[in-house]
């Protein structure tokens, strides 16, 4: 079908994504409220996919299509409850509720070997939103430093507020210094739209939820949603080899911060796509999307966000009470500390300040900076990631009192120092700015990199690199994982049924494979009828499945879905979290409830072969003899 001009960038769309003779261009819908993008469509239907071809995998796809509204909020019950109706009961009369006590005799720690701290242990394992969880084994013990970013780790900031600072600095330097539509200056920022983990596709104005095998399962164009014919096309049949989604228009949105890039340019190519401005006619969803970012790092530069901030911190800033007895605690266990931001001194000494006392202090007071007593090393200005890449940046020292900078001859100098050089360097001043991580680990004195264990909540800059090019020891700030958390326990007995019901599924398929292949004749009409039954039977499930799949993520969030999850795998997010953060928590305080002589252990992986043999209701069969008659009831064999 015909598209008309103000859809020149459907059909420049259509152009770059390779769409073969195959594909006719259809549908081209911008509205903001549900509608599906349906540019393509194939001539032999929509089944052609290897992926996708369980309905209620594509949960996150249907709920796009067709919003559900969030399920009512259960009454509030106490963890007791809960905890014996969704994971069995405990005995509050027995040690440890009783749950150990059939392990315990089965492998003889009885009598004179029993568990004598058991009866100290609660009836039921408590699981707290404050709990730190663990990827990778690290034992606090073998740690000689421990290092905190600042913003969005130690610092929080209240939502919207703090983004809209953002948001407002950068609409207004599109349209006052770049020429962009007065219109933009009515853009409204609304944060709960999105989640972390998601990608931006800057070359065609799309926004991506993949999951752990980069394949996509999710996509929406600007504020609307893509059709699932569409997605495929774009982002799986074109392609040759599976795409890596590191090419130079994917964007990870590794951050809470980028949500204000994710809203401005989603609202800027529903703009675009509306038509009626020749100013964004003449742009590229790239160039747009280039431009957004160089205004809101602009934001930060020059005190559009941090100046205001700076001014009403009790207004942007987060307190946190627990904050100043989880360092002194780790100081006082021999422990090492260090601050590395990317925040300038000025606007470090502010925010800083502010957490140390808890209010917004006087300028003499906050001369003092009595807060840098809780570090052994400041490092401001830091430029991570390349401060954890680039071996020749210069390191600078800050003098507290006025902000200004003095050369240092770095490395070289503390060298010079000879006998404790480090030690002497610092106390010659201990705040710093640039550098990089030779700097860092020289004047910590510190031999390896897995001595270190850094806390951050960008997963690219503060975790990834750490733990990729430095072997430091990770731990990742996911603050919304306490409303996951919630949400996940209260769906529980949902999830369990879903779960339940792809199990039976599995089982069908098997028990289906069986009929055919143990069949004398598979053509006969007994056979024929076993076969439909099982389709039939199947079908039922499946359309159940759907609507529990779609419940079950919209209670999440009503766009997105699980952050943690895409259909049922694992999100890119969750895989990279896996990947390299030894250990993640809702807030950098929660570290504080660990102490030194703290070892954290994994809870085990399991392959799919492990989990079928671990799951209840299993037969373990050996042999192939014994395999082909599985699943097979004696009234079969006579089929």
């Amino acid at each position: 079908s015909r598209i008309g001009a103000r859809h020149s960038s459907a059909a420049a769309l259509t152009r770059r994504s390779g769409a073969s003779s195959s594909f006719a261009v259809q549908q081209w819908s911008t509205g903001t409220s549900g509608r599906s993008i349906q540019l393509f469509s194939t001539e032999n239907g929509a089944g052609g996919s290897s992926f996708d071809f369980d309905e209620d995998a594509r949960s996150e796809q249907l709920l796009a299509e067709n919003p559900i509204p969030p399920p009512p909020v259960p009454p509030p019950a106490s963890s007791a409850h809960a905890a014996s109706r969704i994971n069995g009961g405990a005995d509050a009369t027995k040690p440890a509720g009783g749950r150990y006590d059939d392990l315990l005799e089965s492998v003889g720690l009885v009598g004179d070997d029993s568990i004598s701290s058991l009866g100290s242990l609660n009836p039921l394992r408590p699981v707290s939103t404050n709990d730190v969880f663990c990827n990778r084994e690290l034992r606090m013990g073998g740690l000689k430093a421990i290092g905190f970013d600042m913003d969005y780790t130690l610092a929080q900031y209240e939502q919207p507020a703090f983004d809209k600072l953002a948001f407002d600095g950068a609409k207004e330097k599109l349209v006052n210094a770049l020429g962009y539509p007065e219109e933009v200056l009515d853009f409204e920022y609304d944060h709960k739209f999105w989640v972390r983990g998601l990608i931006i596709d800057t070359l065609r104005g799309n926004f991506l939820k993949i999951d752990r095998h980069k394949y996509v399962r999710l996509a929406y164009h600007g504020f609307t949603p893509i059709s699932s014919e569409l997605r495929k096309h774009l982002y799986s049949r074109t392609f040759n080899v599976v795409p890596s989604f590191t090419e130079r228009h994917f964007v990870n949105m590794d951050t809470v911060f980028q949500h204000v890039d994710a809203h401005l340019f989603a609202l800027l190519v529903d703009l675009k796509d509306k038509g009626g401005h020749e100013f964004l006619d003449l742009k590229t969803y790239d160039e747009i999307y280039r431009q957004v970012r160089e205004c809101i790092d602009l934001c930060h530069r020059d005190g559009v966000i941090k100046d205001e901030a700076a001014l009403n911190p009790e207004k942007y800033i987060v307190p946190d009470p627990d904050m100043i007895p989880m360092l002194q605690q780790m100081r006082e266990s021999g422990v090492k500390t260090f601050l590395l931001t990317n925040s300038y001194w000025e606007y470090t000494s502010v925010a800083m300040n502010f957490l140390y006392h808890g209010r917004k202090v006087d300028e003499q007071t906050m001369k003092k900076n009595e807060w840098m007593d809780l570090f052994d090393v400041v490092v401001v200005g830091s430029c991570k990631p390349a401060y954890l890449l680039d071996s020749y940046l210069s390191l600078f020292r800050v003098r507290p009192e006025d902000g200004s900078l003095l050369n240092t001859d770095g490395l070289f100098e503390i060298e010079a120092l000879g006998k404790n050089g480090a030690q002497k360097f610092l106390e010659q001043g201990k705040v710093f700015q640039g550098g990089n991580y030779q700097h860092l680990t020289k004047m910590l004195e510190i031999d390896a990199g897995e001595e270190i264990l850094y806390v951050g909540d960008h997963l690219y800059s503060d975790v990834l690199r750490s733990k990729r090019t430095l072997g430091w020891r990770s731990c990742f700030i996911v603050p919304e994982i306490a409303d996951e958390m919630k949400v996940f326990r209260e769906q529980l007995p949902l999830r369990k049924q879903i779960a339940d019901l792809r199990t039976l599924r599995d089982e069908l398929s098997l028990y289906g494979d069986s009929v055919r292949r143990n069949a004398e004749d598979p053509t006969t009409e007994a056979v024929q009828t076993k076969l439909r039954q099982i389709d039939e039977d199947d079908e039922k499930i499946k359309t159940k499945l759907i609507g529990l799949a779609e419940r079950y993520h919209a209670a999440f969030h009503p766009v997105w879905g699980q952050m943690f999850h895409a259909g049922y795998q694992d999100s890119r997010f969750a895989y990279f979290v896996q990947n390299y953060a030894c250990l993640y928590t809702s807030k950098a305080t929660n570290l504080g409830l660990a102490t030194t002589f703290r070892s954290f252990r994994t809870s085990g992986e399991m392959l799919p072969h492990d989990k079928l043999l671990a799951g209840r209701g299993t037969d373990f069969v050996v042999g192939e003899e014994d395999f082909l008659g599985a699943g097979l009831l004696a009234e079969d064999v006579s089929l």
